[in-house]
């Protein structure tokens, strides 16, 4: 932190530290899932009470550039991904578009014949499907949980894909060409094991998104992913044109 020359600046204290981290945060210095120092490291760098460090940090954290977390500290706040309701998200090339690392923690893979309803509906009786699980990361930090399941009667090669290397929805998305999306969306509260995956707690507000996919008449896929709301959102977007056919 700079603290050159105090007595020369008249800005109020306060300000000041403010000013000076939203500064590093706009420059690059500090970029987004970064730690914002300690309240006890910036009252001794600039001399001050923790009071007016406290003023600060509530201020940037009102603006939305920084979030502050129960006993970890402060952070930069990472900036939410932006996603097409009516389209087929790729989370991955989403988060690299905004500058940030992105990897996919691949949980449990596990091979099966399909059973109940929506396996069935899925895969048909006697299919054979592969079922993923695991943790969306940008910036070194999860965004989102997933559950999927794979028809491999229609997409066989899946089974031997590598997704330790890249996301189940990156590879399904180059491999086989959609003609069909259903999107259902809901806001959620957080059991404890997704406030565990997601780094949060039980009060999280979580997006929830169900989604199955055709490749004209025959099923792909099914996909439950549940998000931290603070970092993704969803955007509907259409022409005139559209919502009249509709």
């Amino acid at each position: 932190m700079t603290t050159d020359n105090p007595t020369a600046d008249k800005r109020p204290l306060h300000l000041r530290i403010r000013q000076d981290i939203e500064a590093q945060i706009n420059d690059g210095t500090l970029r987004p899932g970064h730690k914002i120092p300690f309240e006890h490291e910036l009252m001794q760098a600039y001399g001050c009470a923790r009071m007016t460090v406290n003023q600060a940090l509530s201020a940037l954290s009102a603006e939305g550039l920084i979030e502050r977390r129960k006993r970890a500290g402060s952070f930069v706040k990472l900036p939410r991904v932006d996603s097409t309701v009516l389209d087929v998200p790729d989370i991955q090339i989403e988060v690299a578009a905004r500058g940030e690392t992105y990897r996919f923690e691949l949980t449990s893979k596990t091979v099966r014949t399909a059973s109940g309803p929506d396996e069935i509906e899925l895969a048909g009786k006697g299919g054979r499907i592969l079922h993923l699980t695991g943790v969306h990361y940008a910036a070194e930090r999860p965004m989102g949980h997933e559950d999927r399941l794979i028809n491999l009667g229609a997409v066989p090669e899946a089974e031997h894909a590598d997704f330790s290397a890249q996301s189940p929805g990156h590879w399904l998305l180059e491999a086989v060409p959609w003609t069909q999306v259903e999107n259902q969306i809901s806001a959620i509260n957080a059991d404890a094991d997704t406030a565990r995956r997601l780094w949060g707690d039980r009060k999280m507000v979580c997006l929830m998104v169900e989604r199955r996919t055709w490749r004209a008449d025959e099923r792909i896929t099914t996909v439950r992913q549940i998000f931290d709301s603070k970092t993704y959102r969803l955007i509907a977007r259409s022409t005139r044109d559209e919502v009249e056919k509709a």
